[in-house]
């Protein structure tokens, strides 16, 4: 009888991920490049832009007042993390041109589809380069428990635009926040969600993310607050 071929040579063990495909070795679909980043005040004009897009979606058009000016007067006055911090989202279907910050190292993420994404509001979104678009945000800040006695982040926002959702892009951004939590020794990360998105809620909870329906959200603002303006403190 004859004798066995002999086994094959094993196959070479897979590269770590370097975050950019090789360019003989692409895989098969359609590739979007991501960056999580953080916002500059040169981002404003598409954060109010997005802010926006978001009032409409949670049908709170009637409370949004905030400008341009507002934005770039309030959200920048301190270093990243220690106050308001916004990480921006940003899409391309090429590799996106490389950014060094000493703050953050952005999060850069190659996500495959089996057909192409279409932005029609790529054009409006356009940021820095040519194929470049912003695609979500997410603003937090730091607060503080007194049950750990340790600080958090609040998240005040998180959105990604309609061509974009249920593609992994809010659960980057969520993460990203996360990560930078523990990384600083925070001791939790909370947020609210209206009652009515339960897409929100079921992807918060299988986030790891724990609903607290017994809590309810206490608000002065406008008139209540401003009655406030001439009363001394007791």
């Amino acid at each position: 009888m004859a004798a066995a071929a002999p086994p094959p040579p094993p196959a070479p063990a897979p590269s770590a991920p370097t975050g950019i495909p090789d360019s003989d070795n692409t895989p098969v679909g359609y590739p979007i490049f991501s960056r999580i980043r953080l916002a500059t005040p040169a981002d404003v004009p598409h954060i109010h832009k997005l802010i926006h897009q978001m009032a409409v979606f949670e049908r709170l058009t009637d409370l949004f007042s905030a400008t341009e000016a507002s934005l770039s007067d309030t959200l920048f006055n301190f270093p990243p993390f220690q106050s308001f911090t916004v990480f921006l989202l940003e899409v391309s279907s090429s590799p996106i041109p490389q950014i060094l910050s000493s703050d953050f190292a952005p999060i850069e993420r190659i996500l495959h589809y089996d057909h192409p994404l279409v932005d029609p509001e790529a054009e409006t979104f356009r940021s820095g380069g040519a194929d470049v678009s912003v695609a979500g945000f997410v603003l937090f800040f730091p607060n503080y428990s007194t049950f750990l006695g340790k600080p958090g982040f609040y998240v005040e926002d998180l959105f990604v635009r309609e061509c974009y959702r249920r593609k992994g892009f809010g659960r980057m951004l969520l993460t990203a926040v996360a990560v930078q939590a523990v990384k600083m020794g925070y001791g939790r990360v909370e947020w609210v969600v209206l009652d009515w998105n339960v897409n929100a809620i079921k992807f918060y909870e299988e986030m790891g993310a724990k609903v607290l329906p017994e809590w309810r959200i206490c608000r002065l603002t406008g008139p209540d607050l401003e009655a406030y303006r001439n009363v001394d403190a007791i």
